[in-house]
């Protein structure tokens, strides 16, 4: 595997040197697929108790290529940590924080075709829990700041890596970073935002995220005095629940729009062939045009970019199989458009059930508002050109994550921040979350390219 990811690098790199002793993409491959590896073997998921300890890794590893100790700090936090490490500047202006997260998501060996725990590589793609979501971006994050300290690259800015280590559970772990960390210029997050290939890997475009759907579990809740089922009455728990549930199921959020939305849409559409294609271009051009939402929101991809979406994910009821139940709960997750408040939703949520008897509350940790995040010409100039250096002319439009990612907490402490993932990929290819997660293997030595020319660039 090291071969044949060696060789890519050496035909995809960009190898250029910027200053005698510099390192080249082809030199850092090596090292990096070593700590891609060591990071996906560690079994980062929650109750396991390894974020810690990939933490410490990450740190050492950073310590080794000339990073003070007193640079680098692992935060506990509950079972897990965040690492953070500064990369001292001359002082120019506020801090950039480089955000990403060491978690992933729970994989159980005997369901995947390969160990999960180990990285492999087969057809052209890296397989292992966290090639996609995120251990990629964050390796080559890491090898990158280790790359400058050896080329003794001074940055005008102070550049701080902040890595939570629980973003696919409670977030504890991004609150305390966010908490910590709000006054600075602005945030890059390696876990959003990215570019697109068609089928044949022809590249369509790159997206900056500059806008993330915030999320909210609501509790749903029937009470009843319950009873012997041979006696049924029409005050049933779980009857009357059910009946919640479909009409939360019925019901659609107002149709919304930004700039973001809509330049994302307009650049699919454009890039794209049939009746969807169609539909996007015309509601970027015509936001009120019923029809074309219509078609774009029977799209589970795109639904989620045009309003607020809620969905039944867990249900409890009753306590025993002869007994009338005295309780039945549903979870609803809703993830909510930019600028629209969790109350807002709440009260919508309670006139679409429309029962008293049914109990709606807010489920814990508290959400956040996540603001949209301005869309920067120093930013963006400095990905288009990062991103034209691998793609000449590639359109490079903002976008909106219909999930939430780290951001939302800064975004929410006022830091503008941005989803400026390395990776291209095909739509719905990576099996994130997914069983046989997977990236192309080309992603990695283009990775590295991507972060050293464009820290180089917004940080000098």
């Amino acid at each position: 595997m090291r071969h044949l990811l060696l060789c890519a690098g050496l035909v995809l790199a960009l190898a250029k040197t910027s200053s005698a002793g510099a390192e080249t993409t082809a030199q850092l491959m090596p090292e990096t697929m070593a700590m891609l590896r060591h990071a996906i073997a560690m079994q980062t998921v929650k109750g396991e108790g390894q974020v810690p300890a990939f933490a410490r890794y990450l740190a050492g590893r950073l310590e080794s290529a000339g990073f003070a100790r007193s640079d680098i700090e692992v935060i506990p936090v509950g079972e897990t940590a965040a690492l953070v490490a500064h990369y001292r500047g001359s002082g120019r202006g506020k801090p950039i924080l480089l955000s990403a997260h060491m978690d992933v998501v729970a994989a159980d060996p005997k369901d995947w075709s390969r160990d999960p725990f180990t990285l492999i590589e087969e057809n052209g793609y890296i397989y292992g829990r966290g090639t996609a979501d995120m251990k990629t971006n964050l390796v080559t994050l890491v090898a990158t700041m280790m790359r400058f300290k050896r080329e003794g690259f001074v940055p005008g800015h102070e550049m701080i890596l902040v890595f939570s280590g629980d973003e696919e559970t409670e977030m504890a772990s991004t609150r305390e970073l966010a908490q910590r960390y709000h006054d600075a210029d602005f945030l890059l997050n390696a876990d959003a935002g990215g570019g697109t290939f068609d089928d044949k890997l022809k590249p369509v475009d790159y997206e900056i995220q500059a806008a993330e759907k915030t999320y909210a579990d609501f509790l749903l809740t029937v009470t009843s005095p319950g009873g012997h089922s041979s006696e049924p009455t029409p005050d049933n728990a779980i009857y009357r629940l059910a009946h919640a549930l479909d009409r939360v199921a019925g019901y659609a959020f107002p149709v919304q729009h930004n700039d973001i939305t809509l330049a994302s849409l307009k650049a699919v559409g454009e890039h794209s062939h049939g009746p969807l294609a169609q539909a996007m271009l015309q509601f970027s051009a015509h936001p009120d045009d019923a029809r074309a939402a219509a078609v774009i929101s029977a799209d589970p991809a795109y639904v989620g970019q045009l309003r607020t979406t809620c969905v039944a994910t867990m249900l409890d009821g009753g306590h025993a199989l002869n007994a009338l139940p005295q309780r039945a709960s549903a979870n609803i997750n809703c993830r909510i458009f930019p600028d629209t408040s969790i109350t807002a939703v709440e009260a919508t949520l309670n006139k679409v059930v429309a029962d008293p008897g049914v109990k709606i509350t807010v489920q814990e940790p508290p959400p956040v508002q996540s603001p949209t995040s301005p869309l920067r010409k120093d930013i963006v100039a400095a990905v288009t050109a990062t991103v034209h250096e691998r793609f000449p002319g590639l359109e490079v439009v903002p976008g909106m994550s219909a999930g939430a990612s780290d951001s939302m907490y800064f975004r929410n402490a006022g830091v503008p921040s941005y989803g400026v993932s390395p990776n291209f990929g095909k739509p719905d290819d990576s099996f994130a979350h997914g069983l046989n997660e997977k990236l192309l293997a080309s992603e990695v030595p283009a990775a590295l390219d991507f972060w050293h020319s464009l820290l180089t660039k917004l940080a000098k």
